[in-house]
């Protein structure tokens, strides 16, 4: 029994296991990835720093951010094996994907859409993440088709700001970001796929390469189109 009965209704439940290799193989890929996501802010900021623009120094900074929030999270989650720990790391793992999501769109839609598209975009991206968050802890693990559904419809709205994107965003900064939603799209095969052993660290792959497309379409698109 829980030592904080008064959480268990709101913790998701541990319902797949993984043997110790895939446990192993789900640690390593999103602890490297909370690795590269630490870098990966360092080098954001050091590039954003000498514009003096506030905005992209905050968006940069947002996005390494929810990078190492949610790889470091995942890690945690499939790394410790106390099992009592295991609801509330996963709660935390699920919860951080909503901000990742948020916090990719954030340099692009404070850096690089004008308004009104931008902040609206910014402002409908970062709503749904919060009700993501409170939507993974409040429903105890249940309604996964949901939350997938929630994590790709967030992941694809900016399909709404199609034409300014094109007409302000040079073509291999949206191949980039393109590149980067199939990534994580393709990947959520793997990861509904739980008959497959090592599905869900092949996810990992295909999130960490999402987000290394994502991240080198602001590192070599965003902060360029700011200073120009």
């Amino acid at each position: 029994m829980s030592g904080f009965p008064t959480l268990d209704p709101v913790l998701p439940r541990v319902s797949v296991t993984y043997s110790i290799g895939e446990e192993v193989a789900n640690t390593v890929t999103h602890g490297l990835g909370a690795v590269l996501g630490i870098v990966g802010l360092a080098v954001l900021v050091a590039y954003a720093a000498p514009t003096g623009d506030i905005k992209l120094i905050v968006g940069c900074s947002v996005f390494g951010a929810t990078l190492i929030i949610t790889y470091a999270a995942s890690a945690l989650y499939h790394g410790i094996p106390i099992e009592t720990a295991k609801p509330v790391l996963k709660a935390i793992d699920h919860a951080a994907i909503y901000l990742l999501i948020a916090g990719t769109y954030t340099p692009f839609t404070l850096s690089v859409l004008a308004p009104p598209w931008g902040w609206s975009l910014f402002s409908v991206v970062w709503g749904l993440a919060v009700v993501g968050v409170i939507f993974k802890v409040f429903t105890a693990g249940r309604y996964e088709w949901f939350s997938v559904a929630l994590y790709l419809g967030m992941g694809w709205v900016a399909i709404v700001a199609t034409k300014p994107i094109i007409e302000l965003f040079p073509t291999g900064g949206i191949l980039l970001v393109f590149g980067g939603g199939i990534a994580y799209t393709l990947g959520v095969v793997f990861y509904l796929w739980r008959s497959l052993r090592y599905h869900h660290a092949i996810w990992h792959v295909f999130v960490i390469a999402g987000s290394l497309l994502h991240y080198f379409a602001v590192l070599l698109y965003v902060i360029p189109f700011v200073d120009s």
